[in-house]
């Protein structure tokens, strides 16, 4: 029987208002994957955060033996010292700097007290072999796209002699192929003997990699499951997460379509920084009231960047084309006339630019229509409560009340926030990047649900997904898009996952 390399006995930890973790017990094996899977807010990334020394000792009660050897850890450098290295959802990787200065921050190679830079080139190019990655070493992590940051996390985890490695949703933001070659990556990892904890909601991936699986609800330990003695499927996983079997993936809607309200034509937008590289070239897209019109493509392929430069030209330059609703040209020169013109946009990167993190969950629901809760400047701040306290019990934000702090929400519920912000702007036309990004499969159902109850009011949806099912299962119609252009679109009875990628591979060999 393989050694316990990690045991955490009875783990409870507080946070005002909410017990985010209730007596939790885990026992991690020597060189095994380990996949902890739950619903937002079940305390997954809270648990790794207690083993990592983000949140100190002190600050939770119960014990970390590591190597059988009890743990006390201060702060995350005491952990990593130990070899226990977390790779947090939101990379913790800096623009600017090059791809070896990442690597090494904080732990420098030097003599003397001065940076060797030869070494430091060196051994980062030892580094990236070692994940694969075929980059310079001085490339600026700001040119790289997300799947080749989380190798850059991996080779920076590896350069501390990791030994135990934590990975908080390391694909939720990777298309299928990055996200295959990361996976194919952590089980390497495995035969060089460093034993992995995986956090995702991913539960194909979970169910094709990890060796045990260890479900928790509600902040408690639910059961551990051995993939090589028990049953496992998906159905399963998902019955221990949520505490009932889950019979659809996606809710059932009554589709009624009607004429086209939104139609984007001939829309060209150059990229920000590389003036001649186009990033949307002469796409036309319509979606219809009650329509869910989805895009399918690969990383890179300039869905969000479509998105954005719709919503109000909030990304590109030298932007042509034309947007009409209900038939009437619109010039939406900012966000602001968007929403005025009924158009919100749930952006893929809820940190950055969907929340105030520091404000509280009820001020982030009404910033974007302040308007329908006012009178003469001055916000009815009961009506206030009434209105996002409606959206709270819709959406099911998993919280202590609507003065708890964004920031402090589980990734699942902050998403939730997002949504209930745009849903309270009450707009027309709905775009949503990724909205189910880094959500458990009970959460997205949620959402779907939400969705479908927005197509029903005569809504239009333009859902962007990098998930092919959740499109498939969600859409009455699909475009295909690839390098910037749509390359055709599909009805949702007759598209599969083998046509669209089809379809994006074709273009690909011809370019």
């Amino acid at each position: 029987m393989a050694e316990i390399i990690l045991e955490m006995k009875n783990i409870t930890k507080i946070f005002p208002g909410v017990k985010a973790l209730n007596n939790v017990n885990l026992k991690v094996k020597q060189g095994e994957i380990h996949a902890l899977v739950g619903e937002n807010g079940a305390g997954k990334s809270t648990l790794m955060k207690v083993l990592s020394g983000v949140y100190e000792h002190g600050t939770y009660t119960g014990d970390i033996l590591f190597k059988n050897k009890l743990c006390e850890f201060k702060n995350i450098k005491q952990s990593e010292h130990l070899g226990i290295v977390i790779i947090h959802q939101e990379l913790a990787l800096i623009p600017f700097l090059s791809i070896a200065e990442n690597i090494f921050l904080g732990n420098e190679r030097s003599k003397n007290g001065i940076v060797d830079w030869n070494e430091t080139t060196k051994k980062t190019i030892e580094l990236l072999k070692k994940v694969g990655l075929d980059e310079s070493p001085k490339t600026l992590i700001a040119n790289i796209g997300v799947g080749k940051q989380q190798l850059v996390e991996i080779a920076k985890a590896l350069s501390k002699e990791v030994k135990l490695l934590i990975l908080d949703e390391p694909t939720a933001a990777l298309n299928e192929n990055d996200s295959q070659n990361l996976i194919d990556l952590i089980a390497g990892l495995k035969t060089h003997g460093i034993t992995s904890i995986l956090i995702s909601h991913k539960l194909n991936e979970i169910s094709k990699i990890a060796d045990s699986i260890t479900i928790l609800r509600d902040g408690a330990t639910i059961e551990t499951l051995d993939t090589k003695q028990d049953h496992i499927t998906i159905d399963r996983i998902i019955k221990g997460m949520v505490g009932r079997d889950l019979v659809n993936r996606f809710p059932p809607r009554e589709t009624k379509i009607g004429e086209i309200s939104f139609e984007v034509k001939n829309w060209t937008v150059y990229h920000p920084i590389i003036g001649e590289r186009k990033v949307c070239d002469n796409v036309n897209i319509n979606i219809r009231s009650g329509e869910v019109v989805g895009i399918a493509g690969l990383m890179g392929a300039g869905r969000t960047e479509l998105a954005m430069s719709v919503f109000g030209k909030s990304y590109g330059k030298r932007i042509s084309g034309q947007i009409f609703k209900d038939g009437k040209e619109l010039h939406l020169n900012d966000v602001n006339k968007a929403i005025k013109n009924g158009l919100a946009y749930v952006t893929e990167d809820r940190k950055e630019y969907g929340l105030i993190l520091i404000d509280h969950i009820k001020g982030n629901i009404s910033l974007a229509n302040l308007k329908r809760i006012s009178k003469g400047g001055v916000v009815n701040q009961n009506e206030e409560i009434v209105l996002t306290e409606d959206l709270r019990k819709k959406l099911n934000i998993k919280c202590s009340g609507l003065l708890q702090q964004t920031g402090n929400l589980s990734g699942g519920n902050q998403q939730k926030v997002v949504l209930s912000k745009w849903i309270f702007a009450e707009p027309d036309i709905l775009i949503m990047d990724e909205p189910t990004r880094g959500i458990d499969v009970g959460a997205k159902y949620e959402i779907y649900t939400i969705i479908n109850q927005l197509a029903k009011q005569e809504k239009g949806i333009l859902l962007i997904s990098s998930e092919l099912p959740e499109l498939l299962g969600m859409c009455d119609r699909i475009y295909v898009m690839n390098s910037g252009k749509i390359l055709g679109e599909i009805s949702a009875k007759e598209a599969s996952q083998e046509k669209i990628m089809a379809m994006i591979l074709k273009q690909g060999q011809e370019v």
